[in-house]
């Protein structure tokens, strides 16, 4: 996992939406959000499937540098939390969408609604 030092997160009004979008448009960290969403923080081995350890560091980059989670390393374990606050206060509203829109099929709220 990263050192410590390489642990940056973007304050949040730095967010971008491009960015958010991107890091739950993969199914891997999607998932990851999904077990963060209850609010508690988690060791990273509650939260990662059976992944390369390669892979996970590259997933939980991209969700930590766009902003959707936190890292906080503590001796030899990673806690990661979801930031929620920082992305309802963003893009009020996003978090909660894609979350409520995990499991339901396409003809459902979620799909797509003429303007």
């Amino acid at each position: 996992m990263p050192a410590a030092a390489d642990l940056t997160h973007p304050a949040a009004d730095r967010i971008e939406l491009v960015g958010v979008l991107a890091a739950l448009g993969h199914p891997v960290r999607l998932e990851i959000v999904r077990k963060l969403a209850s609010g508690a923080e988690a060791f990273c081995g509650e939260v990662v499937p059976d992944l390369p350890r390669s892979s996970v560091t590259h997933h939980l980059r991209t969700l930590r540098e766009s902003g959707v989670i936190r890292q906080r390393p503590q001796g030899r374990k990673l806690y990661l939390a979801l930031c929620r606050d920082d992305l309802e206060l963003r893009f009020p509203g996003l978090l909660e969408l894609v979350l409520a829109c995990r499991s339901r099929p396409l003809d459902s709220e979620c799909d797509e609604q003429p303007l």
